[in-house]
């Protein structure tokens, strides 16, 4: 059972992954071609996780992975207020049909200058639409300088994503 990644190319997936992965900052500035599979060990458990690329051609595969995992990781760019319509539209089409599958959203690049807070994030993706079914939580990131250690805030999304898997198996 896997965690599938996904978002807007550009929000930052890959980055997100490569800090939960190894607690390390490395950065990503090329776009995901793709997929991008990474597993994760905790203490507690093994975590799978399926990151699908954010570009137009690759939102297609998006829902046909969604039926085989236990929660959503949704990474959005909380600095690129133009593409947050599209970031919530595509976001509300992919669980519109799973109204249990636990969703994580990471409102991240929260350290650049005219980033939306996570109250605008909120609003801006319509979160309270989404139904009181599921678990639901939104958290702000960021990836800070590559070799640096991860933000407290990326670690409280780690815990969460972790006890979350351990809730659903």
């Amino acid at each position: 059972k896997q965690i599938l990644v996904l978002g807007l190319d550009g929000a930052g997936k890959t980055s997100v992954l490569h800090s939960l992965a190894t607690n390390h900052v490395k950065r990503s500035v090329a776009p995901t071609e793709g997929f991008n599979a990474i597993c994760i060990n905790t203490e507690e458990s093994q975590m799978e996780f399926l990151e699908i690329g954010g570009s137009e051609s690759l939102r297609s595969y998006w829902k046909m992975y969604l039926p085989k995992v236990l929660l959503l990781v949704y990474v959005v760019d909380s600095a690129d207020h133009a593409r947050l319509p599209v970031a919530k539209q595509l976001l509300h089409q992919v669980i519109q049909n799973n109204s249990t599958l636990p969703v994580v959203v990471l409102a991240n690049k929260q350290d650049l200058e005219g980033a939306y807070c996570i109250t605008d994030i909120h609003d801006a993706l319509a979160l309270s639409d989404i139904g009181d079914e599921r678990k639901l939580f939104l958290i702000g990131t960021h990836v800070a300088e590559d070799g640096s250690e991860i933000s407290s805030s990326m670690k409280d999304a780690k815990e969460l994503i972790a006890q979350l898997v351990l809730e659903a198996q």
